[in-house]
């Protein structure tokens, strides 16, 4: 019995430092699957668990971002400027999403970022998307300046898919963007894509949705 509690004792240690060990690598793992400026996920991690969600939840909204002026904001403040745009930017997303448990959001480009918001009522997506819309394009305080961006907003809302939710996914990202790129054209906002052979898009500003006719085709992302 001592031999055994003495190969115990000794091994506890060399347990507990293999449990750290791992637990730091699993934290470096994650910290590079996030983006150093907005803190989201990067877009590979990004679809990772958005395909994960829409595998779990019925009703999924794929969202995507393509901040307008940010071009603008670089070449007349700086880089410095930019940054701190992109950091407020996932800090918004943090916010509006703070509600969604299990919803996940990315940077998947240089100012574009995707979310994947699990709803108990579809019928709340304009609402979360106008609150988002607010939080991006609030004036943000830098360096003596007030910094403004303008955001276009697309958005898909999942159904039943027999393919799958990784074919779901790119399906409905491919439709958010269709939606972004219209909106974007017509000078910023969010518009929702209807399910293929429903009513027109809608368009919503601040959690207000006005019928805009169009259908889900598109040209391709967003400039």
């Amino acid at each position: 019995m001592s031999h055994a509690l003495t190969a115990l004792s000794a091994a506890l240690p060399l347990a507990s430092g293999w449990a750290v060990h791992g637990l730091r690598m699993h934290r470096r793992y994650e910290n590079a699957r996030r983006d150093p400026l907005s803190n989201l996920w990067t877009r590979d991690a990004f679809e990772e668990q958005a395909t994960r969600l829409l595998a779990r939840r019925p009703h999924v909204a794929v969202v995507l971002v393509d901040l307008d002026g940010f071009k603008a904001v670089n070449d007349t403040h700086g880089h410095a400027a930019g940054d701190a745009v992109i950091r407020a930017t996932g800090a918004s997303f943090t916010d509006a999403l703070t509600c969604h448990l299990g919803s996940v959001a990315g940077r998947i480009g240089g100012d574009e970022f995707a979310a994947a918001v699990a709803l108990p009522d579809p019928a709340a997506l304009p609402w979360l998307l106008g609150g988002l819309h607010g939080e991006i394009t609030a004036p943000l305080h830098h360096d003596g300046h007030d910094l403004m961006v303008g955001a276009s907003i697309g958005a898909a809302l999942s159904g039943d898919a027999p393919e799958g939710p990784a074919r779901e996914l790119s399906a409905l990202l491919r439709r958010a963007d269709e939606r972004m790129y219209r909106i974007k054209q017509e000078g910023g906002g969010c518009s929702i894509a209807p399910a293929p052979g429903s009513a027109p898009a809608l368009r919503t500003v601040n959690g207000r949705r006005e019928g805009r006719p169009g259908t889900t085709s598109g040209t391709g992302a967003a400039a």
